[in-house]
């Protein structure tokens, strides 16, 4: 999913067009919103980005709308995932919605459950 960066949040495609279009009919659009090195994110969101704006430590999610913006994960992004899906076994903490959202996509199976437990 593309994403948008606006004021230090990341925007799912629909909310980071929806702010853009905004902005343009509002006369606060830059000269040309792709020339990026034109203007800064504070002042129009920058992008699409491909992939929910890139790997990241976590999982993403739309600043304005809360959608999951389906990003790729680093090792330590994966371990806290995994971290916090057997924290929810254990102490049922954590949405079971958004984890199992999390589980599909990143595609953890018991195995990977399994295999980190062990490692902790």
């Amino acid at each position: 999913m593309d994403a948008y960066i606006y004021q230090a949040a990341l925007l799912c495609e629909d909310c980071g067009k929806d702010v853009r279009e905004t902005l343009s009919r509002e006369g606060k659009a830059p000269s040309d919103p792709d020339d990026e090195g034109s203007y800064d994110s504070d002042e129009f969101p920058k992008g699409p980005y491909p992939q929910g704006g890139g790997e990241a430590d976590s999982p993403q999610s739309c600043d304005s709308c809360g959608l999951f913006l389906e990003n790729p994960l680093t090792r330590d992004g994966v371990n806290y995932v995994l971290d916090l899906i057997l924290d929810h076994f254990t102490k049922g903490r954590g949405s079971k919605e958004v984890l199992g959202e999390w589980i599909g996509f990143y595609d953890i199976s018991l195995d990977d459950l399994l295999k980190h437990g062990k490692a902790d």
